[in-house]
């Protein structure tokens, strides 16, 4: 047997995008005039700023505008998770915090039994183990980690 290093399988890099000094209102004119065709020194021109942050603003996403990510609606969300959290300290049901939800019961007692129990669930920590078991899912977050497209 080889003994070779144990490989990872799932690596998350967070990419933190510099806004080099633009407010989100430069910003939105930088990807607009970008997209219209201007270079960098037109665009740093107009916006009284030096050419080598607009070209640095733009490579840092590779000229691709990123978006947020959202949430799908089928996901619960933090206000009803919050819901969740105050219906189980009043002694609901499951089934009546889902008909209030508007909720399969199932979706909302899975909810509760990932997440603690009706003992200990807390929707602050349910939340953050949702969005962490969103990054880990495959092929998740290539845009955001740089790795996109293969060469």
């Amino acid at each position: 047997m080889i003994n070779a290093p144990p490989t990872v399988d799932h690596v998350i890099v967070e990419v933190q995008v510099r806004d080099y000094g633009f407010s989100s209102a430069q910003q939105d004119e930088i990807w607009r005039r970008w997209r219209a065709g201007q270079s960098f020194s037109l665009i740093g021109r107009a916006l009284g700023a030096p050419m080598h942050h607009v070209r640095q603003f733009l490579y840092q996403s590779g000229g691709i505008r990123l978006t947020p990510q959202q949430r799908s609606e089928r996901h619960l969300a933090g206000s009803e998770r919050e819901e969740i959290s105050r219906g189980i300290a009043a002694g609901e049901s499951a089934r009546q915090l889902a008909k209030r939800l508007g909720r399969s019961p199932s979706t909302v007692s899975r909810e509760i039994a990932r997440n603690g129990g009706r003992d200990r669930y807390r929707a602050a920590s349910a939340d953050a183990a949702a969005s962490t078991a969103r990054s880990w899912r495959p092929g998740g977050g290539r845009r955001a980690s740089g790795v996109c497209c293969a060469a």
